[in-house]
């Protein structure tokens, strides 16, 4: 191990020892992640709402929250001082959920973001992460997708109204900054994937879907698999653990008003992917294309150099290995049901 690893290790440690962290959709998918890591960094206090206690939607529920955490500060200045939001719960899917509740996508991603980041703002917490989605840019943005082209056209009509609604965190993090000071930023993951995905047909994405679909295909012998659209949009996609990691690295290190994007520089056809997925899995059918459903944004990859710049993120996970950890933790977990 290098020197300056150890030095960004004590630096992280130190940054995280005297915090208390509240993170939003902690028991989720990206969330346990996050969790994980700022266990490791040695964070103070971690705090995770359980959507079974906190209806995030719910002001009551947020000032609830907010009540519980000023109990327990023992903070020598305002009780919030120390306290950091890492807010990533949100209501997210693939295209046919979207399609399927395009108003339920809007109102509960706008509703938890906008009042949670007012009552923090109120009650002078230290830091906010804001935590986007790639779905926030325009449906023909220039390819690398860069973070002064957010406002450049209408988002991809099929998830329009989720990526809309969750780019008001964008704009409320610069308005409460120019006006109060307060110190929230914005990031703009890409496509995630990993272990403990969400595999349900109904609402996954692509990755976890493919990986689905031609398991079971495969253990049912059968000699196809039927999959959306035509296969010709690309897309990027970040590791969960990394994403995780570029998350932290930004809250300890970045404290501007510019949106961030998160990835890993490297674009793919659906097409591609999912020969590539067959591949793994060892499904040996024919992939079957079903052009009467949508492809989506025509093309996803981002320009991850702000990342780079600004809090030293760069994504590490080989792409053929981050699918062969995702399609063993998928075939593990299922023989355990």
């Amino acid at each position: 191990m290098s020197a300056n690893m150890i030095n960004t290790g004590l630096e992280a440690q130190s940054f995280w020892k005297h915090k208390r962290v509240i993170v939003t959709g902690g028991a989720g998918f990206l969330g346990s992640f996050v969790v994980e890591k700022l266990k490791e960094r040695g964070a103070g206090e971690i705090i995770v709402p359980y959507i079974e206690d906190y209806d995030l939607c719910k002001i009551e529920d947020i000032e609830r929250l907010f009540k519980e955490v000023e109990k327990t500060s023992t903070s020598p200045q305002t009780p919030f001082s120390n306290v950091i939001i890492i807010h990533l719960a949100a209501l997210a899917g693939g295209i046919g959920a979207n399609r399927a509740s395009p108003a339920e996508f809007f109102y509960i991603n706008l509703m938890m973001g906008v009042q949670l980041m007012h009552e923090a703002w109120k009650r002078g917490v230290g830091k906010f992460v804001a935590i986007g989605t790639i779905c926030a840019y325009p449906k023909f943005t220039p390819i690398p997708f860069q973070e002064e082209n957010l406002w450049d056209g209408y988002p991809e009509e099929t998830n329009a109204p989720y990526g809309l609604a969750k780019k008001m965190l964008l704009v409320q993090a610069q308005a409460y900054r120019d006006q109060y000071g307060f110190n929230a930023i914005f990031l703009l993951p890409v496509n995630l994937y990993g272990p403990r995905d969400n595999f349900n047909l109904e609402t996954s994405h692509v990755i976890p879907a493919l990986i689905r679909k031609c398991v079971e295909a495969r253990e049912r012998g059968d000699n196809q698999v039927v999959l959306w659209g035509d296969g010709s949009p690309t897309r990027e996609f970040l590791y969960v653990a990394d994403a995780a990691e570029g998350i932290l690295l930004s809250a300890e290190r970045y404290n501007g008003r510019e949106p961030v994007n998160l990835g890993s520089g490297k674009e793919i056809r659906i097409k591609d992917l999912a020969e590539l997925i067959a591949r793994l899995t060892g499904f040996s059918g024919e992939l079957v294309w079903d052009t009467t459903k949508p492809n989506g944004q025509p093309r996803r990859a981002l320009d991850t150099s702000r990342a780079k710049q600004y809090f030293g993120f760069q994504a590490q996970m080989p792409f053929d290995e981050g699918l062969r950890r995702t399609i063993e933790w998928y075939r593990t977990t299922r023989a355990k049901q």
